[in-house]
């Protein structure tokens, strides 16, 4: 196993252990729930807006390591963008998560710890894992609508 593989699954196990911004929300300016019935995984995201910026994000969920870990990576990686940047960052690691784009190189790059998820895309059945809370986030921010991964 490399260097790089083996980062990369600490920093899901971390993510899945210790999950950043897990609770719920209080008043949020946008909500939305998510479902994966294949695996089981289901996760609510609420969002706090200062116009067009995520000011602050937090999920709840239940799943497997991979969909909260890639909750909570996804926490992170939004807050203080812009509607139009979480949107790009969306299609960035959704495409990343399916195989499309090549992983990036290392954790400091472009997309930093969201890298980890890259593995994901060995493992078909595994994506939609990675992807809901990705889903869901693009829901909250777009119509509140409930996803599903089917």
């Amino acid at each position: 196993m490399s260097d790089l593989t083996e980062l990369y699954q600490s920093v899901i196990l971390d993510h899945n252990r210790r999950p950043r911004n897990k609770g719920e929300m209080a008043d949020p300016d946008a909500r939305a729930d998510g479902k994966n019935p294949l695996c089981g995984d289901q996760i609510t995201v609420w969002l706090k807006l200062d116009g067009d910026v995520v000011s602050d994000v937090k999920f709840v969920g239940a799943g497997c390591a991979i969909s909260q870990a890639s909750a909570s990576l996804m926490t992170q990686a939004v807050k203080g963008k812009t509607r139009p940047e979480v949107l790009a960052l969306f299609e960035r690691v959704h495409a990343m998560v399916l195989g499309k784009t090549p992983a990036p190189e290392g954790p400091h790059g472009p997309l930093g710890s969201l890298a980890a998820l890259s593995g994901v895309s060995r493992f078909p059945v595994r994506v939609k894992c990675a992807s809901l809370a990705w889903h869901t986030l693009r829901a909250a921010l777009e119509n509140g609508a409930t996803v599903t991964t089917e």
